[in-house]
Order: C-alpha cells, then sequence, then structure tokens
C-alpha cells in the first residue's frame, strides 16, 4: 500500500550561497515533498517522484552539499504522520488551484458582461486556461493518493474550458463579418 512506504530525504547544503539550498527546497516543494524539518522531506514511495530526486540530487551536488535516501517504514503510527502531512499539502494545492478556477470564470463571466469581445482578450484568457491545464497537470502528477479533490477540481477545470468556449464564440460572433 503506498501509505506505507515512505522516502525520507535528508539535506544537507552550505549555507552560503543561499541559492543552492532555495534551488533544492524549490525542487523539493515542486514534486511535492514535505517539510518534516530543517533538512528533513518527506515524501510517498513512489516511482513519479524519480526524475524530481534526480533533479534534486543535482542541484545538492552543484552547491557543494550532500543527501541521504532514507526508505522509511514508520512504526506506532508514524505513516499516519506522514500521510497526514503529505495529504494536507496535496489539499492546500488543490484547494488553491479550484480557487484560481473561481477566479478565471469570474474573468470570463467579467468580460461578457462588458461586452468586450476582441480577440486579444479571448487570446489572454486561452493563455490563463492553459496555465490552468498545466498547473492541473503538475498536480495530479503529485498526486500518488489519489485524493477525491482531483476529480473534483478535473470538473471545475471542465468548467473553465466550457466558459472560455462560450466566450470565444461571443468574441467570434461580434467580431467576424456576417
Amino acid at each position: 500500500m503506498i501509505e506505507d512506504r515512505w522516502l525520507l530525504i535528508l539535506v544537507q547544503l552550505p549555507s552560503q550561497p543561499s541559492r543552492h539550498r532555495v534551488a533544492a527546497w524549490r525542487e523539493l516543494r515542486r514534486m511535492g515533498a514535505v517539510p518534516l524539518s530543517p533538512g528533513t522531506w518527506v515524501l510517498p514511495a513512489h516511482p513519479a517522484f524519480d526524475e524530481g530526486l534526480k533533479k534534486t540530487g543535482a542541484l545538492v551536488a552543484k552547491g557543494g552539499g550532500s543527501w541521504t535516501l532514507v526508505d522509511a517504514a514508520p512504526r506506532e503510527g508514524g505513516a499516519e504522520t506522514f500521510r497526514s502531512a503529505f495529504e494536507a499539502a496535496r489539499l492546500e494545492e488543490w484547494a488553491e488551484f479550484t480557487s484560481d478556477c473561481g477566479k478565471f470564470e469570474q474573468e470570463i463571466a467579467k468580460e461578457i458582461s462588458r461586452r468586450k469581445f476582441t480577440f486579444a482578450e479571448l487570446e489572454e484568457e486561452e493563455q490563463s486556461l492553459e496555465r490552468l491545464r498545466r498547473w492541473y497537470r503538475e498536480l495530479k502528477s503529485r498526486d500518488v493518493l489519489h485524493l477525491p479533490q482531483a476529480g473534483e477540481a478535473a470538473a471545475r477545470l471542465a468548467r473553465c474550458a466550457e466558459a472560455l468556449e462560450g466566450y470565444a464564440s461571443l468574441v467570434y460572433e461580434a467580431t467576424l463579418p456576417e
């Protein structure tokens, strides 16, 4: 079971220059690792994280640091502690994502109410939707616990696409000669 197999990531990097430490932390966060204490991170032991771990290792080496990966099988509720921390991080990400989907839908509604039917605006909204799609793929790739919020986020993203499609129709009707 995925919740029973964890990977502890122990990172040691010189404090200066800080850019190496920050780069390693960013990569760990990007892949979904959760900090437990300074220099100690946890991830489910899952192949989805292999590429990010390689990148992190390269960043740590570039910064003159060291790291240790430890396969962990916690005892006496430790797995639940790891799972809770990882799940809380994913839930926070899904909540932020669905909030941004709501902002996207509000933006489309605002442009429709203002009757701002321009190709420039449509292109801007298409870029915003593409950003949401990339973000969704990124979140989905690290949601190895398969939380139900991922399905809710997918439905919300589909509504965003529908809203943009409706807006695009209005733009084409308003700007193309008959």
